[in-house]
């Protein structure tokens, strides 16, 4: 249950709309419900202010239908992370509100409209070296749109072509929190964290040749950047970098 759902119901409760023992009811599944095979935790919106989201891989179809179908039940949108288009297929024909994006690999369930920020709110600049990762970086991007963040993105921008991200530096210098997705070697989370003074996110991704080891050079290229203020998280993870960005830009919206 959302924190404007609960304020709905205590509302209801205090005028007398519904009976106190009907609450009770509603309120009976709080802080988790045991599924068998999941326990969804229902409590999370209200503890983290964001809803609990459906990591699908290695879930079944079915799974993934009956997990979303009960966060639904107690949220205005639910998130479904890498998603495989057959997965999706299947939970499409069940759930037919469901909308799924093969790019980020996201399924997402929203009642009414996303939250559009104004023009002149805070935004997470998301950044990628080149168009390969751009599955990662969209991750990260419609994650971020899905939590009602202001995003701006500039894509295969990388130091091979440094002019390409010398050309974004306006963008850059501007933004609140940064989020570089990057294969290869990595560089460029250290050349845009020696750029600007926000927080950088380091996203390593699985492109590369041999001795890229799937992301491992990446990741260690990253944190070992000379470069300060550089956070980073785990191979391919646009998801996690999205919500560290979300949070960081929560307290400093206030």
């Amino acid at each position: 249950m959302d924190r404007s759902k609960l304020e709905d119901l205590l509302d209801a409760v205090q005028s007398g709309d519904i009976a106190v023992d009907d609450a009770l009811k509603k309120l009976a599944s709080l802080p988790f419900e045991n599924l068998g095979y999941a326990r969804l935790d229902l409590h999370r919106d209200l503890r983290q202010g964001l809803p609990e989201v459906v990591f699908c891989q290695n879930k079944t179809p079915e799974q993934v239908v009956a997990i979303m179908k009960k966060l639904w039940e107690h949220h205005d949108r639910v998130l479904g992370t890498r998603v495989s288009p057959e997965t999706a297929a299947f939970v499409q024909t069940r759930l037919p509100a469901v909308d799924y994006d093969s790019t980020a690999r996201l399924l997402k369930l929203i009642r009414g409209d996303l939250l559009q920020p104004a023009e002149d709110t805070p935004y997470v600049m998301v950044v990628s070296g080149g168009t390969s990762d751009q599955p990662v970086a969209e991750e990260a991007a419609q994650t971020l749109e899905f939590l009602g963040t202001r995003v701006i993105r500039a894509y295969d921008i990388g130091v091979s072509g440094v002019h390409r991200l010398f050309d974004q530096h306006e963008l850059l210098t501007s933004a609140d929190v940064i989020i570089s997705v990057a294969g290869m070697e990595g560089a460029l989370t250290s050349v845009v964290g020696g750029l600007v003074s926000c927080p950088v996110i380091g996203v390593p991704t699985s492109v590369g040749y041999g001795a890229h080891f799937e992301g491992i050079t990446t990741l260690l290229a990253m944190l070992n950047s000379c470069a300060p203020g550089i956070a980073v998280v785990n191979i391919d993870n646009g998801f996690g970098a999205a919500v560290y960005a979300h949070l960081i830009l929560r307290r400093i919206q206030g």
